[in-house]
């Protein structure tokens, strides 16, 4: 008898966002007159329409959006949990211009509707697993990040795909304050952005992302802790030399430039062997790698020497 056993990570199907609702979705707004509008803002109507790729699943309910949409952490707006309104009267992000340079074969600046146009979008549902212990599980539409770096062609000498955040004071408020190591800066491995995890969201529950979330782009790799996840990118910069992330220039020894997250390993100030979904009054434990280990973990088996969960 073959019997099937859910990975870690999947949720069934039955908790998923049904196709249907996005296609139903569609045709409203078809019917009310604005299919204008997804010639306007041609990332809005793609991301509704995405397919789901069922590689990717979770053994737990999906977070509710208004959880997920207004707990943020978001630096460039405030070092509080509710700074969702804030971003949304602010962060402007059309038009948006992203730089893909560094050791590539040409450099190049691109509109992100323009960007979004080449890369082949799908929805793929995630956990998140935030360093100070609380997690959400959602529903992301963008692409691999793997696609990017196809279409930026880096030479044989890269090792790092560098991302940091918009620049920009009038946008972003904290950015006015100089103890902060401007624009927040995170990077990869080149083997870890060729990873099929490696992703960046360009939506969130079937819809743009929320400026929030760190629309336009941000960075989504489930394995690491969430001050990972760089949002709001506009420049990615491909190096032979390893970045200083900006929480690594912040606190040294509390956050690396690694951060994969492992339960057995804790921050200087806090255990993380369990964690609190958003929305739940109870903990669970924390999987290694946040249960994604059959996909990451031939990442390090090289580096035992390099403090990887922090």
């Amino acid at each position: 008898m073959l019997i099937k056993r859910r990975r870690g990570w999947e949720l069934p199907e039955s908790a998923a966002t049904p196709e249907a609702v996005y296609l139903n979705r569609r045709a409203l707004l078809a019917g009310m007159g604005m299919a204008g509008i997804g010639l306007a803002l041609p990332s809005l109507a793609r991301a509704q329409g995405a397919p789901r790729n069922e590689r990717y699943k979770l053994d737990r309910p999906l977070t509710p959006e208004k959880l997920a949409t207004t707990y943020n952490n978001f630096y460039e707006f405030g070092d509080s949990k509710n700074i969702w309104q804030m971003a949304q009267s602010s962060l402007k992000t059309r038009p948006w211009t992203v730089k893909i340079d560094g050791m590539v074969e040409k450099p190049i600046e691109i509109g992100v509707d323009d960007l979004l146009a080449k890369m082949p979008l799908e929805e793929r549902l995630y956990r998140h697993r935030c360093v100070e212990t609380w997690s959400m599980n959602v529903p992301y539409t963008g692409f691999a990040l793997s696609a990017l770096i196809d279409l930026a062609k880096p030479l044989s000498g890269a090792k790092y795909v560098v991302m940091r955040t918009l620049a920009d004071p009038r946008m972003f408020p904290k950015q006015r304050e100089f103890y902060y190591p401007w624009p927040y800066t995170e990077g990869l491995t080149m083997a870890e952005a060729r990873n099929e995890l490696s992703f960046i969201a360009t939506g969130l529950y079937g819809k743009a992302l929320p400026a929030q979330n760190g629309a336009p782009l941000r960075l989504a790799t489930p394995w690491k802790y969430g001050f990972k996840h760089v949002k709001s990118i506009n420049h990615f910069e491909f190096s032979d030399k390893r970045p200083v992330s900006f929480w690594e220039k912040m606190g040294p020894d509390e956050y690396g430039f690694w951060a994969n997250v492992n339960p057995n390993v804790a921050h200087p100030r806090w255990s993380q062997a369990t964690e609190k979904p958003l929305g739940s009054e109870e903990r669970i434990p924390t999987l290694m790698y946040n249960g994604y280990t059959e996909f990451v973990a031939a990442l390090y088996t090289d580096l035992q020497g390099e403090k990887l969960y922090k």
